[in-house]
């Protein structure tokens, strides 16, 4: 089983900072992109993050400059930095990870798949 657990978020006033964490752990043999998503009230899900296995990055243009994706590799780890926070940035935060599973005996097990975490919610007050 592979699960993905975020933590960082909570309430801000506009122009602060909040870090956002999203941990892969369970039975995994390599964990490849991972990215954040956030979904306002009433609104699709949207992308805010990726970052490649060779740490090639991409934005969405709303939060190019303020928002900055990385990873640990070696902990499975990756991190949203954001800045200078407007209330348009307000909604549930969600990871998501292409995540290729081990057996138990630590070998590759079957296709990549994608991996959603339970959302953590950022709210940025005016």
């Amino acid at each position: 089983q592979v699960q993905l657990v975020e933590s960082g978020g909570g309430l801000v006033q506009a122009g602060g900072s909040l870090r956002l964490s999203c941990a892969a752990s369970g039975r995994i043999f390599s964990t490849n992109a991972m990215g954040w998503y956030r979904q306002a009230p009433g609104q699709t899900r949207e992308l805010v993050a990726t970052i490649t296995g060779g740490d090639s990055t991409n934005y969405a243009d709303s939060v190019k400059g303020r928002f900055t994706i990385s990873r640990d590799s070696a902990k499975n780890t990756v991190y949203l930095q954001m800045n200078r926070l407007k209330p348009d940035d307000t909604a549930v935060y969600y990871c998501n990870a292409d995540i290729t599973p081990a057996t138990r005996w630590g070998g590759r097990q079957g296709p990549n798949l994608a991996y959603w975490g339970q959302g953590t919610q950022v709210t940025v007050s005016s």
